[in-house]
Formats: structure tokens, C-alpha cells, sequence
């Protein structure tokens, strides 16, 4: 591992002197770094790799991450799934809007099928003016563009935009005149019982992607030629040159800009446009083959969420027979992938707390006759019975946590240390391991909960009796009753009151075999206090 790159390593150094801890940003600039940085000493122990740098500096890496791939922002073609209508047969990417907005899960799966396949369908949603907006606001914000921050399409007698005609639209991208361009577009069926109107989607990543297979002089035009395109209207003039096919860095597809009706003249030599002409009518052909182009219906309360870098979308002509009814606006992918991230990293961290009571948590708890999950539940029950709010709920299933880890968050079973002697400082542990997730409201309960019976003990004079013997034996390893001075200075700490009823809760939560909801009832609570 020592033959990586001393910089590179160094300047990734996750330690709390080289990167706040609350943010992960770093806290130093790449030329504080001293000239001629070597490696002093390296070892690999626990799973890490510590170093010691020439300039005396300690750092320590967890081996996985040392070993981990090239990753990307999500955003080309490696990390898509290409499609073609086909693999759509058995259904479209969908979700109901209610279990979309209860279940995390069920958002997390939209947002992802938006990541990788290009747009989603939430099935169900209110059929009432702006509701679009809060589909947008459900996972980011509303970019507003010239169109307002939403949009109506339907029959306009002065149309600006023939998307609000009544003909037929062919496979486009929208404001390809825009730079940055909205990355997504949603559309919000209110109505449609017109005769037509049908919705289309071409995935023009894997158009492109035919291109560069089928003519490969032909993909590299359309990704060097900058093409002006335009839009006017009596308030508005916007431009903006860039290919029909942009690639990164590394030539991979990032994304396409395709909208005939927006394109304005081109100049270069003839041999230039030539080329052009030639390429453009071949990835036009190549988007209008039927076996890349999926049509569907919207109907009333549909809301279709696309990724307008990647998918052209398009209308079939409708009669005025009926009436269609569409309200639009735009957002944002990176708003889009953040919520999912975070998502993600709210799944996994909840995968993990429920892993501790499922697994050290089914041992012993400190000479009780309860487990450490049958104790904490009990907590959380009594809380929860109380009808306090959400976070002390939270604080009371989660107060113990800390005897699961050492100081450096380590997993073992460490309440032993405790019973034999050892002040484990369990409240701190653990409220130090949490705060990665939850603000102090949920965190400082947990870290005051052992402070507390020191201070119950000092104020209460009949609270003592009624600790267990394994609570007793613990509160002198802990320190034992707090003294005058001590006991006011807790009582002035903001969340001592807090505090005090998860002890409460926690001195409760001893009775072997009472029954008590299971972790998962306690899941969606935890996920809604995560930031």
C-alpha cells in the first residue's frame, strides 16, 4: 500500500486535525503540505493502514477505502443503464405518491430508477394546480426559468413554444439554449381525455452510444462541433453553443442537447458542415427507430420525473376532442442525487443501529435479566407510553448504544469493563457515535443519561433505594452521587431536564419478559430525526 502516492494519501489524511468533523471539509491547503513529503514508518493493523510522515504527522486509513475503484458523480454513461423500449414490457418505473412520500425505501427507488434509467412515474398524485412543485420540492428545488416556475402545457392561442400546440413533438431535450440546461423535467398530468397525446421517451445516451458503434467519424463530429442553439420570444433571447453529444474528461457520454426547433445557423466551411449535416441526420435517424422509442399514457394524476440531460421526450398529435392538461416545471439532478444519497446513507446507518440490537444487543446487560435490547426497547416503550416527543423516544431506544463500542467506535461488548470495575464512559461513546446522524437533541440525553442518576441520586433522597444492585455497583464506578456544586452545575446544562427522563425511562426498562414493540417500529422515527 506505501507505493501510493505520499501527496495523494497525505492530502486524504481523515484525521480530526486535517478535516473538521462535522463537515469532513479539509483544514489545510495543499501547499501547507511540506516539500519532499516521504512515508517515516507504515503499518497495517485493525484493517488500517497508520503512517508516520516525515514531518511527524500521524495518519491512519481504512485499507478497504485504500482498495476502493474510481468512482464518478453518477452522471455518464458508466453508471446508467442503457434501454431500449423493450426492457420496459413488463412495466414502467413506478411508485404510488403516498408510499413515495411515507417510505423512504419506496423514494429511495424512484430517485434511483431516475439515477439510472432516466425518469420514474408517481402514480396518484393530487390533481390540483402547482402540485408539480411539491413533486419537485419532495427531493429538491424548482429551477426557474423564462417559462416561470412552472409551466402549462396545453392548447395556447398565442403559443411562444409549439409544445403548447395541439401536433405532434418529436423526440427532444428541453432548453438545449440554456447553460447550465435544467437537468430534470417533471410533467404533471391534471387531465387528458383528449384523443392522442400520448408521451414518449428515446434514452439518448444509448442512441449516442449506437452512434459511436455504428459511425464512429460521424459521434466524434456531433461531440466537437459546437452547435449555437437559440431561442426568442418579445421578452426573452437566450444562447448557447455546445455539441449535440458532450463527453468528460475520461470520453465518456455525460450528456445530449437535441431540439430541431431550437437549432440556429451553424457556420464553418463547407467540408465542416458537411460533416455535420451528415452526422446530425444520422443521430436523428438513429432516435426515431421504434425499438429506442417507449410510448405510454399519462393519465390524471401521473407525474412523470426524466432526466432531460439524457432522454428525449416527445407527444403524439391529440384531437381537440377532449381536453390534455399537463403542468411542467424544472429542477435539478445533483439536488435529485444528494436527497438519495443522503437516502442511502440514512438506510445504512439505520441497517447498522438494527444490527446492534439484533446482535450484541441479544446479550447480557450488566447482571440484568433483561438482554441490552429488551432493556433499551423497554426504554423506548415507556418514553413512547409518556407521548413525549419524537427525540426523546429516540434518546431512550438508543441511550445504551456506547456499550457497544470503545472509544474509538470500535465494536465489542464493552458494558463488561464496566461491571468489572472500569468506567467505560458509555454515554459518551455513544453519543459521540450517533452524532454522525442525529443533533444533540437526541445525542446530549444520551450522553447526560449517566450524569443523571449521579444527580437524582444527590437530589432525590429515596431515588438511590430504588436502583438495582448492578445499578448500584455501577453508580460508584461512575462516580458515585454527585456533591452540591456538581448537582447545580448539571441542573443548569440545557438538555439536564431531558436527561433526567431517559434515566427515568432507563431505571423502568428492567423487567424480564415484558413485551415491547420491536426495533422496526421505532425505524421510521429514527430515519425522520436524521439530518
Amino acid at each position: 500500500m506505501t507505493e501510493l502516492p505520499p501527496y495523494w494519501l497525505r492530502d486524504n489524511c481523515p484525521c480530526a486535525e486535517c478535516r473538521d468533523p462535522r463537515n469532513g471539509q479539509k483544514l489545510f491547503q495543499i501547499n501547507d503540505l511540506e516539500e519532499g513529503l516521504t512515508i517515516s514508518a507504515s503499518t497495517e493493523i485493525d484493517g488500517h493502514l497508520e503512517i508516520l510522515w516525515s514531518g511527524g504527522h500521524r495518519s491512519r486509513y481504512p485499507l478497504a477505502w485504500l482498495g476502493a475503484e474510481r468512482d464518478g458523480d453518477g452522471r455518464t454513461e458508466a453508471d446508467k443503464r442503457l434501454w431500449v423500449a423493450a426492457d420496459f414490457a413488463r412495466g414502467l418505473p413506478e411508485a404510488r405518491w403516498e408510499a413515495y412520500l411515507s417510505d423512504p425505501a419506496e423514494q429511495a427507488a424512484v430517485l434511483t430508477a431516475v439515477r439510472g434509467s432516466g425518469f420514474a412515474v408517481l402514480r396518484g398524485v393530487p390533481t390540483v394546480e402547482r402540485q408539480v412543485l411539491a413533486v419537485a420540492e419532495s427531493f429538491g428545488y424548482v429551477r426557474v426559468t423564462n417559462y416561470g416556475e412552472l409551466f402549462d402545457v396545453r392548447v395556447e392561442p398565442d403559443p411562444n413554444n409549439l409544445a403548447f400546440t395541439s401536433v405532434a413533438i418529436a423526440p427532444h431535450t428541453d432548453n438545449p439554449y440554456r447553460d447550465p440546461v435544467p437537468t430534470l423535467q417533471l410533467l404533471h398530468c391534471l387531465e387528458n381525455s383528449a384523443t392522442g397525446g400520448d408521451s414518449g421517451l428515446v434514452d439518448g445516451f444509448r442512441a449516442a452510444a449506437a452512434l459511436r458503434e455504428e459511425a464512429p467519424a460521424d459521434f466524434e463530429t456531433l461531440t466537437r462541433t459546437p452547435v449555437p442553439f437559440v431561442f426568442r420570444d418579445r421578452r426573452t433571447e437566450l444562447r448557447a453553443d455546445r455539441p449535440l453529444i458532450e463527453l468528460d474528461a475520461l470520453g465518456r457520454i455525460r450528456e445530449v442537447r437535441f431540439n430541431n426547433r431550437s437549432i440556429g445557423t451553424l457556420r464553418g466551411t463547407p467540408e465542416e458542415l458537411n460533416a455535420f449535416y451528415a452526422a446530425y441526420r444520422r443521430f436523428a435517424a438513429i432516435t426515431l427507430r421504434p425499438e429506442l422509442q417507449l410510448t405510454f399514457r399519462l393519465d390524471r394524476g401521473d407525474c412523470l420525473i426524466f432526466d432531460n440531460t439524457r432522454l428525449l421526450h416527445a407527444r403524439t398529435a391529440f384531437q381537440q376532442d377532449g381536453h390534455r392538461h399537463l403542468q411542467g416545471c424544472y429542477a435539478d439532478l445533483d439536488s435529485l442525487a444528494s436527497t438519495l444519497a443522503v437516502l442511502r446513507r440514512r438506510t445504512a446507518a439505520l441497517d447498522a443501529i438494527a444490527g446492534l440490537f439484533a446482535g450484541e444487543g441479544a446479550g447480557e446487560y450488566l447482571g440484568e435479566e433483561v438482554t441490552m435490547a429488551e432493556h433499551m426497547l423497554q426504554a423506548a416503550a415507556a418514553a413512547e407510553a409518556a407521548g413525549v416527543p419524537d427525540h426523546l423516544v429516540a434518546a431512550a431506544l438508543l441511550h445504551d448504544v456506547g456499550h457497544f463500542f470503545d472509544k474509538h467506535g470500535q465494536g465489542a461488548l464493552h458494558g463488561r469493563d464496566l461491571m468489572e470495575g472500569q468506567d467505560n464512559r458509555h454515554s459518551d461513546t455513544g453519543a459521540d457515535w450517533l452524532a454522525r446522524w442525529f443533533g444533540p437533541e437526541v445525542t446530549e440525553p444520551v450522553r447526560l443519561h449517566v450524569a443523571a442518576k449521579r444527580y437524582l441520586c444527590a437530589v432525590e433522597p429515596d431515588y438511590r433505594q430504588r436502583l438495582s444492585e448492578a445499578s448500584e455497583y455501577t453508580l460508584a464506578v461512575q462516580g458515585g452521587p454527585m456533591d452540591e456544586r456538581q448537582a447545580a452545575a448539571f441542573a443548569e446544562l440545557p438538555r439536564a431536564a431531558d436527561a433526567v427522563a431517559v434515566r427515568r425511562w432507563d431505571d423502568q426498562a428492567k423487567v424480564a419478559g415484558a413485551p415491547t414493540p420491536g426495533f422496526e417500529h421505532y425505524r421510521p422515527l429514527l430515519a425522520a430525526l436524521m439530518h
